[in-house]
């Protein structure tokens, strides 16, 4: 189960994943028309997939998905927390509104997915990957909540798989910037003067973390900067 599925790095893993041979539920929120586009991929691949909608806000609607998940394929081995937003809150901008958003999506939601899945993932000694992002390690003074947010992540990731062992391992992967088609050219031009690679990620550069992350049996409460160096 992949959160954010429809879209941008969500999307990315969930293909990803379906070209390994795992067949795919595809979580999305308004994004319909975007999720049965990943359902068509990933069943070019020979996997089968399905697309639920949920917003992660609430607490029921992430147990209705997670349930459903199990459910539609008997089993959840693997899930994604990619689903995000990145709101720019500088300290004098910051409202109670943004802060609760960027705090429900980013790290509220998965944890509740965590929870919900628990079950089913301890029946598969299977593995949880959250996103996290450099914000959490550097702290962006124009996107505080989100930082923080993101910090939480980090640590939640931490807890979880002490909370969760031996059955299920829990990892986190901290993307710098990655772009995608489409992507403004700026974007990639201020990342390079900062990165030591001298070059932003790809998509593959997250999807084979993820994959590292699935496949390495020894690996919990582990945080992959997939940076380009850009921490340094």
């Amino acid at each position: 189960m992949v959160t954010g599925a429809a879209k941008r790095l969500g999307h990315a893993v969930a293909l990803r994943l379906a070209e390994e041979g795992v067949d795919v539920v595809i979580h999305y929120r308004n994004s319909q028309a975007e999720a049965q586009d990943a359902i068509k991929k990933i069943e070019k691949f020979g996997q089968r997939a399905v697309a639920i909608a949920a917003d992660l806000g609430e607490v029921s609607e992430i147990k209705r998905l997670v349930d459903e998940a199990g459910k539609h394929f008997g089993r959840l081995d693997i899930v994604v927390n990619s689903a995000a937003n990145f709101l720019p809150a500088s300290m004098v901008s910051t409202t109670e509104e943004i802060w609760d958003a960027a705090l429900d999506t980013n790290l509220r939601a998965p944890f509740f997915c965590a929870q919900a899945a628990a079950p089913w993932l301890r029946r598969t000694q299977g593995v949880i990957i959250n996103f996290a992002d450099t914000g959490g390690l550097l702290g962006w003074t124009g996107y505080i909540p989100h930082s923080v947010s993101k910090a939480g992540v980090i640590m939640l990731t931490k807890v979880l798989a002490k909370a969760l062992a031996p059955e299920v391992r829990v990892n986190a992967i901290a993307p710098g910037t990655i772009t995608m088609e489409g992507d403004p050219p700026e974007l990639e031009a201020d990342f390079i003067k900062l990165a030591p690679l001298r070059r932003s990620g790809r998509p593959s550069d997250v999807t084979d973390s993820v994959l590292f992350l699935v496949q390495s049996k020894f690996i919990t409460g582990q945080l992959l900067v997939v940076d380009g160096g850009r921490t340094l």
